[in-house]
């Protein structure tokens, strides 16, 4: 799920340099809607163990996991933004 949601981040500017505003855009919803801000198999890992460090439901570094909202919310936004940029001709 994390790759998938990185790959969303990470390919809204990509599909806005390259034109194609209406895939951007629903990636950008995707990550919106599935995400909420958390891990949706977060739930389902705590089910299995007691143990809550930050990168206990992904196999991630901790100190990736830990500031996995720190990193990706801001590339996210500026990718919207981009996106909304190129759509609206401003650049």
């Amino acid at each position: 799920m994390w790759a998938a949601f990185a790959g969303c981040i990470v390919a809204i500017p990509v599909l806005a340099w390259q034109g194609r505003f209406g895939a951007a855009a629903a990636l950008a919803a995707v990550v919106l809607w599935l995400n909420r801000w958390s891990c949706p198999l977060t739930a389902v890992a705590a089910r299995y163990t007691d143990v809550r460090r930050a990168n206990f439901d992904i196999y991630l570094p901790e100190w990736l996991a830990r500031y996995n909202k720190q990193i990706f919310g801001p590339l996210y936004v500026a990718g919207v933004v981009y996106a909304l940029v190129r759509y609206l001709g401003l650049a």
